[in-house]
C-alpha cells in the first residue's frame, strides 16, 4: 500500500513539471520572438515551421505531452470517474500539436487545428469532471476550485476562437485549466489531496 501511494505521488509531480514547461516556454517565446503579439497571436504560432522559437515551443508541448498523461496515473488512482481519461487526451493531443506544426501545410495546419481543439477541451474537462466527483465526496473546496478552473478554461477558450485578443483568451484559457492541475499535482505529491477509495467511493485513509 504504501508503495502504491509512493508511485501514485511521483506520478502526480507530472501534473506540475508539464504544464510548468509549457507556460515557461510560452512566455519565454513570447518575450524574445521579434514582431510577435501574445495578445493577438495564438502560442502555436511559436512552433510554427521557421519560427526562430520552434525548438524552445515545441519542448514545451513535449513538456505538457508527457507530464499531463503521467498526473493522470495519480489522478485516476485517487478520483473516481473519468477525469483521467480526459487528461491523457489533453496531454497526447498536444503531442499531436507538436508534430503537426504551423506553416508545414494547408493539410498540416488542419491536423495541428484538431489537435488543439481536442487538447483544449480535455484540459477543461479534466478541470470540469474531477468537479463532480470531488462534489460527490465532500471535498468541497477542491470542487469549487475545479469548476472554476474548468469553467473559466471553457469560456477563454471559446473566445480564442474570435480574432479579436485570440492569443490572450488562449493563454487565460489554457492557464486556467493549468491552475487545477498544478494544484492538484502539489497536493497529491505531498498527501494533502484528499485520497479516494475507489471502489468504495469514499475518502480513504490517508
Amino acid at each position: 500500500m504504501a508503495e502504491r501511494v509512493g508511485t501514485k505521488r511521483r506520478a502526480a509531480i507530472g501534473g506540475v513539471l508539464g504544464p510548468a514547461g509549457f507556460i515557461t516556454a510560452w512566455v519565454a517565446g513570447g518575450a524574445i520572438k521579434d514582431a510577435y503579439s501574445p495578445v493577438r497571436e495564438a502560442i502555436s504560432r511559436l512552433a510554427a515551421v521557421g519560427a526562430s522559437t520552434r525548438p524552445l515551443m515545441t519542448a514545451g508541448f513535449i513538456s505538457f505531452g508527457i507530464g499531463v498523461p503521467i498526473y493522470a496515473t495519480a489522478l485516476r488512482a485517487t478520483i473516481p470517474g473519468p477525469a483521467w481519461i480526459a487528461a491523457v487526451v489533453s496531454g497526447v493531443s498536444t503531442l499531436g500539436v507538436a508534430l503537426a506544426p504551423l506553416e508545414r501545410s494547408a493539410t498540416g495546419d488542419t491536423v495541428h487545428a484538431w489537435f488543439a481543439g481536442i487538447g483544449y477541451a480535455g484540459l477543461a474537462a479534466t478541470s470540469l469532471l474531477s468537479a463532480w466527483q470531488l462534489a460527490r465526496l465532500g471535498a468541497t473546496q477542491w470542487a469549487r476550485l475545479g469548476l472554476v478552473s474548468g469553467t473559466v478554461s471553457s469560456i477563454a477558450l471559446v473566445l480564442s476562437t474570435t480574432d479579436r485578443a485570440n492569443g490572450l483568451f488562449q493563454r487565460i484559457g489554457l492557464t486556467a485549466g493549468d491552475v487545477f492541475l498544478v494544484a492538484s499535482g502539489i497536493a497529491m505529491a505531498t498527501g494533502h489531496f484528499p485520497l479516494v477509495d475507489r471502489n468504495s467511493v469514499r475518502p480513504a485513509e490517508r
